[in-house]
């Protein structure tokens, strides 16, 4: 990642100097922080310990701190982190400090959803254009704004300054409308259908499948099930798998 120098939050000393180089889990964590951060200062804390918020945003707090050292921030003993100025050095690592325009494509039931989801602007986005293909959807008013037939995408891509995508469509369209958000200079996508995209290098896309994230919770009834039917003393219960295969144990079976 490039470095780019920072003149600071206006009327804010110590806010972060230079964009560092994150590790994917923390960035993934830094947006946690930033919620946990706004209802803190929503409710009129000024200050907050890495316990109280590590504990807020789900996560243990020798993370938290080493997380937030990436960014220079290592709060002030016996006081903690400065909320406000915590939230606006998130906000310039995460490029929030910018409200980004956003082209959702795809206006069925969960792109209509999305289309209406009034949270987005609150932290910086702002959904700039619809379109979907569907001739019967062009036209119709979401939230304030008109869906534009697909190909209309060079165009208002341009006219918007479209920065992210994100795409909402039946699995077999998505390639394609991937392929159309990269011809028109999107490098970030938010990928909703259940596939996997293709991309040049330098295009990031994030990939939302709910379906899939109830299989993990699946497992996770499944394994606590398999648990509790095990024999309460000193027994070993078998459990099979398909394909004839046994485990003797269940924990081993899941691999813990």
């Amino acid at each position: 990642m490039s470095q780019h120098r920072h003149p600071g939050a206006p009327g804010r000393a110590g806010a972060v100097p230079a964009l560092p180089d994150l590790p994917e889990a923390t960035v993934a964590r830094l947006p946690e922080y930033l919620r946990a951060l706004h209802n803190l200062a929503d409710a009129g804390h000024e200050t907050v310990s890495s316990e109280g918020l590590a504990g807020a945003a789900g996560v243990n707090s020798a993370k938290l701190r080493k997380d937030l050292s990436h960014l220079g921030s290592y709060g002030t003993r016996g006081v903690g982190y400065d909320v406000a100025l915590l939230i606006d050095q998130i906000e310039f690592v995460l490029g929030l400090t910018q409200r980004r325009a956003v082209a959702l494509v795809g206006v069925g039931n969960l792109g209509h959803a999305l289309a209406g989801y009034d949270g987005f602007a609150s932290r910086g986005f702002r959904i700039a254009a619809l379109f979907d293909a569907d001739a019967s959807r062009v036209g119709e008013m979401i939230n304030g704004l008109v869906v534009r037939h697909i190909d209309e995408l060079p165009r208002v891509a341009a006219e918007e300054a479209i920065s992210i995508g994100v795409i909402a469509t039946p699995a077999p369209a998505a390639q394609a409308v991937a392929e159309q958000l990269v011809a028109v200079g999107v490098t970030s996508i938010l990928n909703f259908a259940p596939c996997v995209l293709s991309v040049p290098d330098g295009v990031d896309v994030r990939k939302v499948d709910l379906a899939i994230e109830l299989q993990i919770l699946s497992f996770h009834e499944h394994r606590k099930a398999s648990l509790t039917a095990l024999p309460a003393a000193g027994g070993s219960a078998l459990t099979a798998l398909p394909g004839g295969l046994a485990t003797p144990d269940t924990q081993e079976a899941i691999g813990t």
